[in-house]
């Protein structure tokens, strides 16, 4: 089935078309706003300097709000891999949820089949690889939470729109909060920049190392987010390096 797109332009968007091969990232949010409405008001105004190419609502419409060459303003700062300033090469999409800050809840069934449906559809015509399908809070872990550890990754890496681990959660659980040696908690910190993490400033017991560990237990650990480095996120580490590049 065809998706199905409603427009609602931002006037706000860089005027410089780009070109179909400089899109290399998808990166997905949530509006963080307290509902729906005054999410649509935030993208839309011009006094805001927020833009997302596309917002899926709750029951899964979908608003195309900046045309996809335009560069929408909705990563900031960021980076991944040896990518920086990710607005220029990645297409933003928004899911309506309140966030952390006004009541984090799961992502409706609607909303999540709608992303599915456009992933699948974006990811084809640019040639978007798994493993740049990203969350705000991958590129930019010092300032975001978003998508956040309700956001269904696993199922994303079923349908090859994300990656994931293969390891059996059963047999790792256990290790959850193991301490490791600070030789392998110097090798996880690699490994985070291997998959793809900025991995400047990760010095001992950082605020920016705590919360680039927090930014990967909210993707691949995510019954758990303490910014600690235990056996399990070691173990899990260690599997996704393979999967990565």
């Amino acid at each position: 089935m065809p998706l199905k797109i409603t427009f609602n332009y931002s006037p706000n968007f860089n005027i410089k078309k780009r070109s179909k091969n400089q899109i290399h990232f998808i990166v997905i949010h949530y509006t963080g706003m307290k509902n729906e409405s005054a999410a649509v008001k935030r993208l839309t105004e011009i006094q805001y300097e927020v833009r997302t190419h596309y917002l899926i609502k709750n029951n899964g419409d979908l608003i195309n709000m900046v045309p996809e060459l335009y560069i929408a303003w909705h990563a900031g700062k960021s980076s991944w891999k040896n990518y920086e300033a990710l607005n220029s090469k990645s297409i933003g999409i928004e899911l309506v949820n309140p966030g952390h800050q006004y009541g984090y809840r799961n992502f409706p069934k609607k909303q999540i089949n709608t992303l599915v449906k456009l992933l699948k559809n974006l990811k084809r015509r640019y040639n978007i690889n798994p493993t740049n399908i990203l969350g705000h809070s991958d590129i930019s872990p010092n300032r975001k939470k978003d998508p956040g550890e309700k956001f269904p990754w696993q199922l994303l890496a079923k349908k090859r729109l994300a990656i994931w681990h293969n390891l059996k959660r059963n047999k790792i659980k256990r290790y959850r909060k193991t301490k490791v040696k600070n030789t392998n908690q110097y090798l996880f910190l690699k490994n985070l920049s291997k998959i793809g993490y900025n991995g400047k400033n990760l010095k001992k017991n950082s605020k920016d190392k705590i919360l680039v560990v927090k930014a990967f237990q909210r993707r691949f650990r995510q019954e758990l987010v303490n910014g600690k480095i235990d056996k399990e996120c070691f173990i899990i580490g260690q599997n996704l390096i393979k999967k990565a590049n």
